[in-house]
């Protein structure tokens, strides 16, 4: 009666408080528990803090930069502190233990703290933040904010490197920033793990100089592997007592065929040792480890042993090499290409393209361009503009393939392959189709420099459809195979042009002309062989016919 008479006198304020019963009733349920009858009669304290709702299955952020409803991802994380008090503020006091609720802003992980038994005041924990759909750790490139500087909503912490590009990093409430975690240049840092603290009083700042993130609870005892020894001796001693072993020699069968488990042939084969040597102490006479490696030991080995692993791994180190720290670009860009190659059936298509009337036509509108003060257009500004045409043209093959169905774009955005120092990058030239060719080359341009910068933005390299690559033109690769960029269908790879003898237009005659070869790679499961060789023969009619595409 005790308890439903606490219940009862709290039910006005508990209807108002459904989303927490619906997600915390078990820790309703301990709260009115007898163990807690000296904490239930502080009772209105648990109901004093700010009121947070979380319906099931969706993300409420309640902090000041946030409408409400986020993103389909999981928002809210508790995590479980114990603590001497019971009155706390924004948390939930029950039976000694602190229930703190990390909201996540935005792509920013942030986790709300308490005051602890170390006497910490109320603090926020950054977590390194997910800023790409494929982003698993970043590294953080710089710190724009120092220790104790003040920080406002919107202002730039630091800069994050991700998979794709350097990403800055904004702050989501005001405060200041208390403690760095992890400073600049640190690397593979988890998405979700702490990298800084910020806390609402100056005055607290000093209180976390020497403040270490705590380990969450999944990583807390790791005692049970210490047993797993124990067990595998006893296993090791039971099967084999040595009195069976002494009696095996003599039932051994009278026969040439040597009989041997695997592990002692492998271990004879590895020390050079003849099994028809050795007596086996094993069942019914055969050899079994223990032989062998008591042959070993007793030295009556007569045969000059292989290599051992240890000699091969020191001849091996005697050579000189250089470990690479691989980027994390260079880490995306292995594993997806991996998985394009594993999981799209590829096929190739190649043709050769004569392009003495493009190169014709690029060296006019160059030459109108120097007199309007723009800046030159190339040979690869026209293929992305065939490209697109073609795409528009042939739309199967601005495609892309899901386990349901076949996505077909309505737009052509083509992605243009970028080498860099810090590796290859693939921004996008958007509605490629309709702009003009002065127009994609300013694009070109402009995002080739912000590759080789290393300050890319998500928007300028998602979200393409289609993906050409020249190696012709920069360094003179006749003609090669590109790998698809997964999710889309295509990919065209595009050689050097150079000059040929062709036949003339009267018999017995001969010219020069300069073809360029192109390779497109298909996903089969989008783009049969005979769409492909449509967007082909549409790619090829632009090239060698230019005036068309100006119409």
């Amino acid at each position: 009666m005790t308890f439903s008479s606490h219940v009862f006198r709290h039910s006005k304020q508990l209807r108002n408080a459904s989303g927490l019963l619906r997600q915390d009733h078990a820790v309703m349920v301990r709260w009115f528990t007898h163990s807690t009858r000296s904490v239930t009669s502080k009772g209105d304290d648990m109901l004093k803090h700010r009121q947070i709702s979380n319906v099931f299955g969706e993300n409420v952020c309640a902090c000041k930069s946030c409408s409400g409803f986020m993103s389909s991802t999981p928002v809210l994380a508790r995590s479980y502190r114990v603590v001497s008090s019971t009155k706390v503020q924004n948390g939930l006091a029950a039976s000694g233990m602190v229930f703190s609720r990390g909201i996540t802003c935005s792509d920013v992980q942030l986790k709300r703290s308490f005051a602890t038994n170390s006497g910490l005041p109320p603090h926020q924990e950054l977590g390194m933040p997910s800023l790409s759909p494929t982003m698993t750790e970043g590294n953080i490139a710089r710190w724009l904010k120092k220790e104790g500087d003040q920080v406002s909503p919107g202002e730039v912490l630091c800069e994050v490197e991700t998979d794709k590009a350097t990403v800055e990093m904004e702050c989501m409430e005001e405060g200041y920033l208390a403690k760095i975690i992890h400073g600049d240049g640190a690397k593979e840092i988890k998405v979700g793990e702490v990298i800084a603290i910020t806390v609402e009083d100056k005055d607290d700042i000093e209180k976390f100089k020497d403040y270490k993130p705590q380990a969450s609870d999944g990583e807390a005892p790791q005692a049970p592997p210490a047993s797993t020894p124990a067990k595998e001796e006893v296993v090791e001693k039971a099967p084999s007592p040595p009195e069976p072993k002494a009696a095996k020699p003599s039932t051994a069968p009278a026969t040439d065929r040597v009989f041997a488990s695997p592990l002692a042939r492998k271990l004879a084969e590895d020390n050079n040792v003849s099994l028809s040597s050795i007596k086996g102490t094993g069942p019914d006479g055969s050899i079994v480890k223990a032989d062998i490696e008591e042959y070993l030991a007793s030295g009556k080995k007569d045969l000059p042993a292989a290599p051992s692993k240890a000699d091969a791994k020191s001849t091996v180190s005697a050579i000189n090499y250089t470990d690479i720290p691989t980027s994390q670009i260079r880490k995306v860009t292995a594993s997806r290409l991996l998985l394009s190659k594993q999981t799209i059936p590829h096929y190739y298509l190649t043709v050769d393209t004569c392009v003495d009337k493009l190169t014709k036509l690029r060296a006019e509108l160059n030459s109108l361009q120097e007199a309007s003060g723009g800046k030159k257009i190339s040979i690869n500004d026209l293929v992305i503009k065939a490209a697109a045409l073609a795409l528009c043209k042939v739309p199967q093959c601005n495609s892309s393939w899901t386990n349901d169905y076949i996505r077909q774009f309505h737009e052509v955005h083509i992605n243009v392959a970028v080498q860099t120092d810090n590796g290859l990058f693939v921004p996008v030239i958007r509605d490629a189709d309709k702009k003009g060719l002065s127009a994609i080359s300013e694009d070109v341009k402009n995002l080739a420099t912000k590759a080789r910068e290393n300050s890319l933005k998500p928007a300028d390299y998602e979200g393409g459809t289609f993906t050409v690559s020249n190696l012709g033109g920069p360094f003179g690769i006749k003609q090669f195979c590109a790998i698809i960029n997964p999710p889309q269908a295509g990919i065209l790879a595009v050689g050097s042009a150079e000059k040929r003898v062709v036949p003339g237009t009267a018999a017995g005659e001969f010219k020069f002309a300069s073809y360029m070869s192109v390779t497109l790679s298909c996903d089969h499961r989008v783009i049969d062989g005979a769409i492909g060789a449509e967007w082909l023969k549409a790619f090829k009619g632009y090239i060698e016919n230019p005036e068309t595409m100006l119409l």
